[in-house]
């Protein structure tokens, strides 16, 4: 995508103080490599308005923008570097370091990283030349278009660095990314995303667009799946403009801000952007928790906002204060349960910490292609109204393609205090989603609860990430207690992996009576459950319904199991059903899930079965099959009602004394065994 740049106006901020001989900025606070390149930047974006060949935007149902604080599998820095060899040591300890470097340095920067005692087998060189070490602010900005991992390149505010502006597009073709052209101009640093569609940036977004508003919106919904984009102030006033020196997400719902001294100039400022955030709603539908993080102001090293979250690990940029530093350290481990802070400093004379450019500007992550991601957006909170269960509803996206284990898909919950329960989760029919049930509260308790996902692909997730540390919180209302009644089934499930007769027995524990109005079965296989001649039986005896059970009342049932072995031949079959169980009581609607697990160990030749015939039957069956065989007959409550020893080739059994109805016939010959379903008349 070549840069086209056209003649336009482009307002800056504060432009005259930049410009003014008598107060020149820091040209290291601003991210330049000299006072000259800055001087020379600054009239090339006035003069002209830079564009790129703007691509089609990502064209996905589900686009979306990962976030720091989710499961990176790289980090990406520079050589020449930024930042300390110690730094890059501990991150190569933690995951892949991408190490963008020139060929003719790469030697250089190999003995370098291994004099450090770096973990070699985790730096990987990106070849292609570069001007400057600031990688959070140019390097790609990856997303899901979907389940496929792209990059998004934006117009980079520093024109004249052509090598920089290159490097999504050359790391794009190194990685076999699609690499989509965004025709805003836009910088690293002054973006915040919380992988949930939710932007932050300052007011330098909208100063460097033509204070296009709309536009901005639109580019930042279309390419990055950001809506809302949130846009404030900048608290510092001048500098680099870039909101992580004075801010950064934590996690979805926690933002950490700097605070200064009531003596700062700026102290009013930052004070509005705290009170903006602790006013606004995060994506789980309450405000964000608010962390304020003491710097000193003035010239005082504390760039404590500046940092890098790496999968478990954040590397805070440590300033020229002990006590400063300390209190930084303890906020982080405050706000972020179970990650390991790692103060790190850097007193370099030409590359260390500015309160304007540390440790976060150059460095960025590149997010796991391969993750896990779940979104549990209607989080619950506060207090609720009285409901006799609380439905979780959470997505589970599988980036590697690999199926989700649908047995650890789960609400892990506790109540008042008490033991973690856990609640599996079920299709709910929409795409990725799931959905489990909170029960067993009762008015006024206090709940807490996470989600937990896991995949083939060996990926684990939870959210909050926090899980028991910080879980999800709510408190249930007032429920006046007239009796009510509450089933529960034992066991609390079925698993399937051989012929015959599966009991379970259905409990009314509450005070009142419970009727059950309605049961069949929810399939989520691709086999159709109880198709006669079919390769499956699977059935369960339903009594008459509606069916109603006092309290304390039980009522037994089993499933049936039987498999044609001529159809099954030597495949295993492998189903996850549900009985659907529709009364009356609290937990209205019974998911009761059964596992069949099947591996056919009988006949294997299609000359060697046995077939049943008429079916359905009238008045006799007749058992066909050579050799001689044990035949059994059983109605679906498991009840023996005929029994034959087949001598010869075909056997006749007589079923006029039997009810309609349907039942299951057992040819048991010797070790094998099979079973076919037949219905009667």
């Amino acid at each position: 995508m070549k840069r086209i740049f056209l003649l336009s106006l482009l307002v800056l901020f504060n432009l005259t103080l930049i410009y003014a001989q008598e107060n020149k900025p820091d040209w290291r606070k601003l991210h330049f490599t000299s006072e000259e390149e800055m001087i020379n930047n600054l009239q090339a974006q006035q003069n002209r308005g830079i564009m790129l060949n703007e691509t089609p935007a990502p064209s996905g149902d589900y686009v979306r923008f990962p976030a720091e604080f989710e499961p990176m599998q790289a980090v990406t820095i520079r050589y020449p570097l930024g930042i300390p060899t110690d730094l890059v040591r501990q991150l190569s300890e933690t995951t892949t370091v991408y190490c963008i470097v020139s060929s003719g340095q790469q030697s250089s920067a190999n003995s370098s990283f291994q004099s450090a005692g770096c973990n070699m087998s985790n730096i990987v060189y990106r070849n292609m030349p570069t001007d400057t070490y600031w990688v959070r602010d140019y390097a790609p900005w990856y997303i899901f278009n979907d389940l496929e991992p792209a990059i998004v390149d934006n117009v980079y505010n520093r024109p004249q660095r052509v090598n920089d502006d290159n490097v999504p597009i050359v790391m794009g073709q190194q990685l076999g990314l699609t690499v989509y052209g965004m025709n805003l101009m836009h910088t690293g640093g002054n973006m915040m995303e919380d992988g949930r569609g939710v932007g932050i940036s300052d007011d330098l977004i909208l100063k460097e667009n033509d204070n296009d508003g709309d536009n901005v919106r639109q580019k930042m919904r279309d390419y990055l799946g950001i809506d809302p984009y949130h846009i404030t102030i900048d608290p510092q006033g001048d500098y680099i403009a870039h909101v992580d020196c004075w801010g950064k997400l934590l996690a979805p719902d926690k933002i950490l801000i700097a605070r200064l001294p009531q003596s700062s100039s700026q102290y009013a400022k930052y004070e509005e952007v705290a009170e903006f955030f602790a006013t606004t709603n995060c994506c789980w539908g309450y405000p964000y928790k608010v962390y304020r993080v003491d710097e000193p102001g003035g010239n005082t090293v504390a760039p404590y906002t500046n940092s890098l979250i790496l999968n478990n690990k954040v590397f805070v940029p440590l300033g020229s204060n002990t006590s400063y530093n300390n209190a930084a350290l303890q906020v982080y481990q405050t706000a972020m349960p179970g990650y390991e802070i790692i103060g790190v400093p850097n007193n370099s004379w030409s590359t260390g910490w500015e309160n304007t450019d540390a440790l976060h500007c150059r460095t960025r992550g590149v997010m796991d292609f391969d993750m896990l991601f779940i979104d549990h957006r209607e989080v619950k909170f506060g207090e609720l109204a009285w409901q006799d269960s609380v439905a979780i509803v959470s997505k589970f996206i599988a980036y590697s393609g690999e199926n989700l284990k649908t047995d650890s898909l789960l609400v892990y919950y506790s109540i008042d205090g008490g033991a973690y329960q856990t609640a599996h989760m079920t299709p709910t029919g929409n795409q990725y989603e799931y959905v489990g049930y909170i029960k067993g509260y009762q008015s006024y308790s206090e709940i807490d609860y996470y989600v937990f996902g896991a995949d083939y692909s060996g990926h684990r997730y939870t959210q909050p990430v926090f899980n028991v540390l910080e879980p999800h919180h709510f408190k249930m209302g007032y429920h006046e207690e007239t009796g009510e009644g509450l089933l529960v089934i034992n066991p609390e499930s079925l698993l399937i992996n051989q012929e015959g007769y599966y009991p379970f027995v259905i409990k009314n524990i509450g005070t009142a009576d419970v009727t059950i109005s309605a049961m069949f079965w929810t399939s989520t296989g691709d086999l159709e459950l109880g198709v006669p001649g079919g390769i499956v039986a699977l059935n369960f005896y339903s009594p008459e319904l509606p069916a109603t059970l006092s309290p304390n009342e039980e009522l037994e049932m089993s499933v049936i199991f039987a498999a044609n072995e001529c159809k099954c031949r030597s495949s295993e079959i492998v189903m996850e059903e549900f009985i659907s169980i529709i009364n009356d009581s609290e937990n209205d609607n019974i998911q009761y899930p059964v596992t069949l697990d099947y591996v056919p160990t009988g006949i294997s030749e299609a000359n060697n079965c046995t077939t049943i015939y008429p079916n359905p039957v009238t008045d006799f069956i007749n058992v066909k099959g050579r050799g001689t065989a044990d035949v059994k007959v059983y109605d679906l409550t498991g009840r023996l009602v005929k029994q034959a020893l087949k001598e010869s080739d075909e056997l006749s059994i007589s079923m006029k004394d039997c009810e309609s109805g349907v039942y299951i016939v057992q040819i048991i010959n010797g070790n094998e065994s099979t079973a076919q379903r037949i219905v009667k008349k």
